[in-house]
């Protein structure tokens, strides 16, 4: 990697970080969290964590979906002044399901160069293991939690592709329920369960089953589900 002290103007890192095991770090964000000049993040209490580590240390900036476009402007001319940042979630990849968005849309207004840092991702390793044909798939962020929760489980069930969103622990089962109500019993999903974390589990079958396996182990934790393509029914 080229030295950040050569660029005139500092570029700003999207860093993915572990979700729950530290050993999914990866030695290029190691060496980029090292290397630049400030950490901006979600809460600075957990990315302070997370540096300690990794025996860092750095200067932090609160950079969340709530932040005003002050701090945004902020970290925009720690750049210019060409400081390198490094912009992380409190775990995972920045900007899916995460702040983000609005930072690297003004790096880009304001020409600043924008490097991401692949690395841990709950979308990513659930679509690895779930087993369904995944060339095309439509991603929905998470749930909605009242209005128009009936209009997405219909489009759901009437896609053709795969269909990707989160759910947390408060209404996995609501939402499992309401899949049971408009998917046809042959249709497959797929459930990952704290997916790298210690208490990593995976479903997969009929909603039935899948249900009655998540009542018999745990419902606790954040999960991915992936219904399965609307053609795909062989187990």
């Amino acid at each position: 990697m080229s030295s950040l002290t050569e660029l005139m103007t500092g570029t700003l890192y999207f860093v993915a970080t572990p979700i729950g095991n530290l050993s999914d770090i990866t030695l290029r964000a190691k060496e980029v969290l090292d290397e630049v000049s400030i950490v901006a993040c979600e809460d600075t209490r957990v990315a302070g964590k997370l540096l300690k580590a990794f025996g860092l240390k750095k200067r932090l900036l609160s950079v969340h979906e709530h932040s005003k476009q002050g701090r945004l402007d902020e970290v925009a001319r720690e750049l210019k002044n060409g400081k390198s940042v490094a912009f992380i979630s409190d775990a995972g990849t920045p900007a899916l399901n995460d702040p983000g968005g609005k930072l690297a849309a003004l790096a880009y207004s304001e020409g600043i160069p924008i490097s991401p840092i692949p690395g841990v991702s709950a979308l990513t390793a659930a679509i690895s293991v779930c087993g369904f044909p995944m060339d095309d798939f439509h991603y929905s962020g998470f749930v909605p939690s009242k209005k128009g929760r009936a209009a997405f489980f219909k489009q759901v069930a009437e896609s053709a592709d795969a269909e990707i969103f989160f759910e947390s622990t408060h209404r996995i089962k609501k939402t499992l329920e309401s899949l049971q109500s408009v998917l046809e019993p042959t249709r497959l999903v797929f459930v990952g369960r704290e997916l790298t974390k210690l208490h990593e589990t995976l479903y997969r079958g009929s909603v039935d089953e899948v249900l009655k396996k998540l009542e018999e182990t745990s419902s606790k934790g954040e999960f991915v589900i992936i219904v399965a393509p609307k053609n795909f029914t062989i187990k």
